[in-house]
């Protein structure tokens, strides 16, 4: 009997789980973001790793494979050990790259996108927290002088005013009166951070005129539904995406506490699809403006901050 196996209490203890390629990559990618397996560096041999991990060789193969796709390691093959790849940074931000929280992975992509003379930057949400958090970074580039794009254009898609709401939301059944009285403070309270960032996301981005001479144009459309997801667009060439998963949670609403159910957008994982960057991304993109484009020129109204 191996000492996994072994009895404890008279009893066989259950074997361990074997751990999945997931696992597997996910462990040797913090290696290699922690800098304990560098640039150029060979991993261990796939006998090792599976060694190591106490799975199949096949698992190991999986999991190299997926790092191979980030851009993290080269040479992986059936024969010699991969290599730390010498540049990783993309891996994080560019084709392949892994899906990270709005918070961390929007920035630098907005960023970047800041770096060409002409930038379009179109997004659908529910509340433009994202986006206007996002902008901070750019706009502080500008301020310092180390970036001076000569054309902005920023499109905004978000819900309209005048539509019910599909979340947030009550989470328990309530009287009829007691849930639509609940459910118009919410409502009342998205309304107010929906107008308020989006007047700070356009205040923001509209005083680049008068401060550094940038062409800057801001534009907001109201959508007649509640967007089940959150969609942004850079420079034609990038398309950022994210489900907006609900989840219980406790709010204060005039003076009661209550449960409802509501998306934390800043924690949704975000996708990024790269024009260029294979036939999937490439046409991922393509189609994500032609449904943005479609949506802005058809259903969507005008939308007043206020």
């Amino acid at each position: 009997m191996s000492v996994d196996h072994a009895s404890v209490n008279g009893q066989a203890e259950p074997p361990r789980a074997q751990r999945t390629y997931r696992e597997v990559a996910d462990e040797l990618r913090a290696r290699i973001r922690s800098g304990e397996l560098g640039a150029g560096q060979r991993i261990p041999t796939q006998a090792r790793l599976a060694h190591e991990f106490g799975v199949e060789r096949s698992v190991v193969r999986q999991a190299l494979r997926v790092l191979q796709g980030e851009r993290l390691l080269t040479n992986v093959s059936k024969g010699s050990p991969a290599t730390v790849a010498d540049n990783t940074e993309p891996a994080f931000y560019g084709p392949g790259a892994p899906p990270q929280p709005t918070m961390v992975g929007l920035g630098p992509r907005i960023a970047a996108a800041f770096k060409e003379q002409d930038v379009e930057i179109d997004a659908l949400c529910l509340t433009s927290v994202s986006l206007t958090l996002a902008m901070g970074e750019p706009l502080r580039h500008i301020h310092a002088g180390s970036m001076k794009p000569a054309k902005v254009r920023v499109r905004v898609l978000m819900p309209s005013r005048d539509i019910d709401l599909a979340f947030p939301a009550p989470a328990d059944r309530l009287e009829a009166g007691r849930e639509a009285e609940l459910g118009g403070a919410l409502r009342r309270n998205w309304l107010a951070q929906r107008n308020a960032q989006g007047q700070v996301l356009r205040h923001s981005l509209l005083a680049l005129r008068a401060t550094h001479g940038v062409d800057v144009r801001v534009e907001f459309r109201a959508l007649p539904f509640t967007p089940p997801v959150k969609l942004y667009l850079l420079n034609n060439n990038e398309a950022l995406f994210a489900y907006y998963t609900l989840s219980r949670r406790g709010e204060q609403i005039d003076h009661e506490r209550v449960d409802v159910y509501d998306a934390t957008g800043l924690q949704q994982m975000l996708f990024a699809f790269e024009h260029g960057a294979g036939l999937r991304d490439t046409t991922f993109v393509e189609q994500s403006h032609v449904w943005f484009n479609n949506l802005w020129n058809t259903i969507s109204s005008d939308l007043t901050l206020h």
